[in-house]
């Protein structure tokens, strides 16, 4: 009996966007890959780059969880973070595959093992098989130097930069993007989630030849620091100006309202929700969907994962 092959999604991003989505996706019949950022330098992920010169796992660790197929106390485990002593700001997650990294010799092999122990259903892959730094240039010619400092020089971005330059991306990661039926980018920070992922050159290069449908998942909030005042269009723009040349076929973004109560909450945060210009969208030949996507928890606006997993998944 020929089994019949499932429709392939490779989803580009890090940080907490790409995990809601993923939460929602893998409920679908998707052979889903995620490509993962590996330029953050913050928190436990950045102590753990420093001291043990790995990549950092912390957006590799949340994919992970969110892929997983395991006991929602074995999910709480991986995810705790400690509180006190020296390991305080850890969470054990990062420990783990950290420490899988020094019995394999290699972050690669050590996500490869610990998605077979969190039964993970899809592949998780590394934009690089090494830690890179990722550096912001201003409208006023200023630059900052990584990742966690980035959002909070207040300035307009001009562009970001990687070092080390020509740093070699994983000959899956390759592989993935070449067979995707739907390349998917984002949700999440721009210019610190996604565009690390693109402006690692050989993976710039196979997007921009991919055949797949290329699809940008729009935030629906504007994020202090980095995209304050950007429309949906301006959000495409820094895509293409980075790759220098247009790729995005489709963009969805939300077109719900945000209760008031959680608008002020986020004004106190230089934060609004992003308008979908949807004629500028068509002018660059961008076809656009739109839906009621925010979601409310913990008073935080997020994506309804259930709801963009359908609209992606009606697009293969």
């Amino acid at each position: 009996m020929i089994r019949e092959r499932k429709p392939k999604m490779v989803i580009v991003g890090g940080g907490t966007g790409l995990s809601v989505l993923l939460r929602g996706l893998k409920k679908y019949p998707v052979d889903i890959t995620a490509v993962v950022t590996v330029a953050d330098d913050g928190g436990s992920s950045g102590r753990l780059r420093d001291e043990m010169e790995i990549p950092p796992p912390g957006d590799v660790r949340n994919v992970l969880v969110a892929l997983s197929d395991v006991e929602p106390l074995v999910e709480a485990l991986f995810q705790h973070r400690f509180t006190a002593g020296d390991l305080s700001g850890h969470a054990l997650g990062n420990l783990l595959l950290a420490g899988m990294t020094s019995i394999t010799g290699d972050f690669f092999h050590a996500i490869t093992e610990m998605s077979k122990v969190l039964n993970v259903r899809g592949r998780v892959l590394p934009a690089a098989n090494q830690s890179v730094v990722l550096h912001a240039e201003y409208a006023d010619g200023t630059t900052v130097t990584g990742e966690s400092k980035i959002p909070y020089r207040g300035e307009k971005i001009k562009r970001v930069f990687l070092t080390p330059e020509h740093v070699e991306p994983l000959t899956e990661t390759l592989n993935e993007i070449r067979k995707a039926d739907l390349l998917v980018f984002g949700p999440g920070s721009l210019y610190t989630s996604i565009l690390p992922n693109l402006l690692v050159k050989k993976i710039g290069e196979a997007v921009l030849k991919a055949k797949a449908k290329k699809v940008y998942v729009c935030n629906v909030m504007t994020q202090a620091g980095e995209t304050m005042g950007y429309t949906a269009s301006d959000h495409v723009q820094a895509l293409h100006n980075h790759l220098e040349e247009p790729f995005i076929d489709t963009v969805i973004a939300n077109n719900g309202d945000i209760p008031a109560h959680l608008l002020k909450r986020y004004e106190k945060e230089l934060s609004t929700p992003v308008v979908c210009d949807a004629d500028r969208l068509k002018e660059m030949n961008i076809a656009v969907i739109q839906d009621m996507l925010a979601k409310y928890d913990d008073n935080v606006v997020r994506h309804d994962t259930l709801k963009l997993a359908s609209i992606l998944y009606s697009l293969l």
